[in-house]
């Protein structure tokens, strides 16, 4: 049984509560709600279009009810959240509660972003570092050391990357270049700042859109979704090379999740989680997360959600986490939500096959794993030069190269819709596909999992 009160050490939360319901009772579940609440103002993602609560019901009602995940959002003062709690017992249809955090993708000043650019030495890295998610750092080393007697596996000469004159390293390592697949019918959720509508390298493409975030549209101010969907899902051909893009025939469905400032919510992922898989969404890839403690157990309520999304189809994909600072020999746990055993939680590689140096490792037990990796940053100097990861970006800029584990998980993403194209998979079928082909490293399971993902 589950503990119905959990508990969330040093997380940024926001007041409300997620509530989780038992599965096939919805209906008891939100009489349950109504009578130890007395709230009376419940918005139903059901009783909208595709399931696509708006923004705004999310801020404005008491309880918001996600009926295809069975969780609601709740804002509880202490007698109400007691009077709930002394309601969830086995026979009770509240299975979980717990508080909702904050999530990020990045900050204002776009710390945790890793840019072809010299960090400032006015940005305040000490504190933006423990805030949250970050979704890379400010620069790059080499390689890792070595340590306990491992040794540095370099590219194997079939692997091995010379240019980007036609394609990406990345796609170039996880064999993209040599896939014949496009992801042709196959849909992509990507749940982040949304996409530059005006980008044209999208301008021919079927593109889904709904904001999930109050007063704001999905168009992307902020760049980190539209180079995340670059990857998972641009173009086979773009005006101008490289290739940086994946599942080019991909249906996209762009789910703006975290605000033109980086920082989104439990209900405003779980409102693009509801949304994707109303749509029949194979794949779900969040570049998003909080950071959590060593020890810290996963979410109860995510965890369940993402299970009940494979048994119905929908692979949900999440980065790591970039806490970590391996070149000082700290690394930090799996973030949330990619901490739940049911979510596949992708760390960062560069192109020498070694694990960037801010990817988070699997250290907590009962979940918590890395459980492939892709790439995410190319080795270099402090403040020097290196060559990131490349994909579109806000326009007139166009294209830019990051660095992170949020780069690595499109990379996933992108490939699993080859695999769903090629064999059909869906759900835990199609989870198992990426990692019985990923390609084994000879690195700790604990940092890359089953390996780098290849393309089918």
């Amino acid at each position: 049984m589950m503990n119905p009160i959990s508990s969330i050490n040093g997380s940024e939360t926001t007041g409300r509560y997620l509530v989780l319901l038992r599965e096939n009772e919805l209906d008891s579940g939100i009489r349950t709600l109504r009578d130890h609440t007395g709230n009376r103002r419940v918005a139903r993602a059901a009783d909208f279009e595709t399931n696509a609560i708006s923004a705004e019901q999310l801020e404005q009602t008491d309880t918001t009810v996600f009926d295809n995940l069975g969780v609601a959002v709740c804002t509880l003062d202490p007698e109400q959240l007691q009077s709930l709690h002394a309601a969830s017992d086995e026979t009770s249809p509240i299975a979980v509660i717990e508080k909702e955090r904050v999530v990020y993708a990045l900050n204002g000043q776009r710390v945790g972003i890793v840019e072809q650019l010299a960090p400032s030495p006015t940005s305040n890295l000490g504190v933006e570092y423990l805030r949250g998610y970050r979704d890379a750092v400010d620069r790059l080393v080499d390689h890792l050391v070595p340590t306990n007697g491992v040794q540095q596996m370099l590219p194997s000469p079939g692997i091995q990357v010379i240019d980007e004159t036609m394609a990406t390293w990345g796609l170039q390592i996880t064999k993209v270049v040599n896939s014949k697949y496009s992801g042709r019918g196959i849909k992509v959720a990507v749940l982040d700042t949304g996409l530059d509508l005006t980008h044209p390298d999208f301008a021919s493409r079927r593109i889904f859109s709904k904001s999930f975030i109050a007063n704001q549209e999905v168009q992307d101010r902020n760049g980190h979704g539209t180079h995340c969907i670059g990857t998972a899902c641009g173009p086979l051909s773009p005006p101008i090379l490289p290739r940086y893009g994946i599942g080019y025939e991909t249906e996209i469905f762009v789910g703006k999740v975290l605000s033109n400032q980086g920082r989104g919510t439990d209900s405003e992922i779980l409102a693009g989680i509801e949304w994707a898989i109303a749509n029949r969404c194979q794949i779900v890839s969040m570049s998003l997360g909080a950071r959590v403690s060593p020890g810290q157990p996963h979410s109860g309520v995510f965890e369940v959600v993402a299970d009940r999304a494979l048994r119905n189809g929908t692979l949900i994909i999440a980065a790591a986490g970039n806490e970590s600072r391996r070149d000082l020999g700290i690394v930090e746990p799996v973030g949330h939500p990619a901490n739940c055993p049911s979510i596949m939680a992708v760390g960062a590689i560069d192109s020498q096959l070694q694990v960037t140096w801010f990817s988070n490792g699997g250290l907590n037990p009962n979940g918590g794993q890395v459980d492939i990796v892709a790439p995410g940053a190319e080795p270099g100097t402090p403040g020097g030069s290196r060559v990131d990861v490349y994909s579109s970006y806000l326009m007139p800029t166009r294209y830019r190269r990051l660095a992170g584990t949020s780069m690595a998980t499109p990379h996933v993403a992108g490939i699993a819709a080859l695999y769903a194209e090629a064999t059909g998979a869906t759900g835990r079928v199609l989870w198992n596909r990426l990692t019985q082909n990923a390609l084994r490293l000879a690195l700790p399971s604990v940092d890359v999992g089953a390996g780098l993902v290849q393309a089918p």
